[in-house]
């Protein structure tokens, strides 16, 4: 019965992570290569039985969303539904984003609030909680405690020590029938009630009995810096086959008056030549990425002989590439090119060039790397003929259990 629920993910994404620290609002912040709202969205987005996303972000954080989900495969990013501006507090927040998805035919059955926060949700637990939704209307996981508990007064002395088995701590993604926490959460804001920390008390509030499921000890809620450490060693400790690879490639030129270079289109007194836009660069990176994970290279995915890619975007290429990265459960380290051509010059454009990289790599843009040289006037590129582009790419994937692939 649960395998035909309509099943909307709701991520909050609008605080500000203060106790983070830095600059960025935390979900913003990179851990092995990737915001923790990228993985996020990646993990909900990607899980087969959640049919939709809605985001709640900060109205000052569009450009930074936008980015993220630019990131993404047109697979997952076509599941997330406009975002929605949030509201001073969590709570406030949520009901926003169930409000916008109460306005979208038709509602959903099961909604799961998910905090962009907790960047390790795993499908298992997507699972669950879409199962223990449909079970029990209301459901939220919980890990067991395993340190002593105590209750402390003003002064700081204990006052009671609480039986620790009937303890758990409290996670995300928080499972419900829609109707339910939608009236819960609306019940709320009337009452004047701003102050439950979770939805799962916003829902006991109103009645409702409330189930515990199992949650994950690695579903990490990252909130000081030594969360984030934390989350690095524990993403990139899994990530332990590290595959550096290399892509190459060139293009002549041909009558014009720009060039594709890394995403951007450059003015130029001429074009580069080729069945899609001929961007050397995304081209070479591209090829480097197929290569570190085995998969062949460009003209296996996406051949030339097929008419739909002429003229295309190289983007969707390099996008491709890197979801391939990410089904096999890889991150991407590190990306750097040499471009090699005579003109036009590089440097006017090499940060907007990283920028744009990242952005659709959905990776953070120090981990982007663009260098350009002449060929002091020798061969093809030194006569103007054409430009080449070298890349390497460094990958981290998970162990296979045989030493393999």
């Amino acid at each position: 019965m649960s395998e035909s629920l309509s099943v909307t993910a709701l991520i909050v994404a609008a605080g500000r992570g203060q106790r983070a620290g830095g600059d960025l609002p935390k979900q913003y912040r990179a851990v092995a290569g990737r915001t923790l709202l990228a993985y996020a969205l990646e993990a909900l987005g990607s899980a087969p039985r959640v049919s939709r996303g809605v985001v709640v972000m900060h109205p000052g954080d569009a450009e930074r969303y936008h980015a993220v989900l630019a990131g993404l495969s047109d697979e997952v990013s076509r599941k997330y539904l406009p975002p929605v501006c949030g509201a001073e507090t969590r709570q406030g927040s949520v009901l926003a984003g169930l409000e916008a998805a109460a306005g979208i035919a038709p509602s959903p059955d099961v909604v799961l609030i998910h905090d962009a926060a907790r960047p390790f949700v795993s499908l298992s637990l997507i699972d669950r909680a879409i199962d223990a939704a449909a079970s029990h209307g209301a459901a939220v996981p919980g890990v067991t405690i395993t340190d002593t508990i105590q209750e402390i007064d003003g002064d700081g002395r204990i006052v009671a020590t609480p039986d620790r088995r009937r303890l758990r701590a409290v996670q995300t993604p928080q499972a419900f029938r829609f109707e339910l926490i939608l009236a819960a959460h609306r019940r709320a804001a009337a009452a004047g009630r701003l102050d439950y920390t979770d939805d799962g008390a916003v829902a006991a509030a109103a009645g409702h009995r409330v189930q515990i499921f199992d949650g994950e000890p690695e579903n990490l809620k990252v909130t000081t810096p030594a969360d984030f450490v934390r989350a690095e060693v524990q993403r990139g400790g899994a990530l332990s086959d590290i595959r550096v690879a290399q892509g190459f490639d060139v293009h002549a030129f041909a009558e014009g008056d720009h060039v594709w270079l890394g995403g951007m289109g450059i003015p130029h007194g001429r074009r580069l030549s080729g069945h899609s836009d001929a961007d050397v660069v995304l081209h070479a990176i591209t090829d480097a990425l197929l290569g570190a994970i085995g998969e062949g290279d460009i003209g296996v995915h996406f051949p030339p002989s097929e008419s739909q890619w002429g003229g295309a975007d190289s983007s969707v290429f390099l996008k491709d590439a890197v979801a391939r990265v990410r089904r096999r459960g890889g991150a991407i380290a590190h990306l750097d090119v040499t471009i090699v051509c005579e003109a036009p010059k590089i440097g006017p454009y090499r940060e907007a060039m990283r920028r744009r990289i990242a952005e659709i790599a959905g990776i953070a843009v120090d981990r982007v790397a663009v260098k350009a040289t002449t060929s002091e006037g020798l061969g093809f590129t030194g006569r103007g003929e054409g430009m080449a582009a070298f890349a390497t790419a460094t990958v981290r994937l998970p162990e296979s259990p045989l030493g393999g692939a």
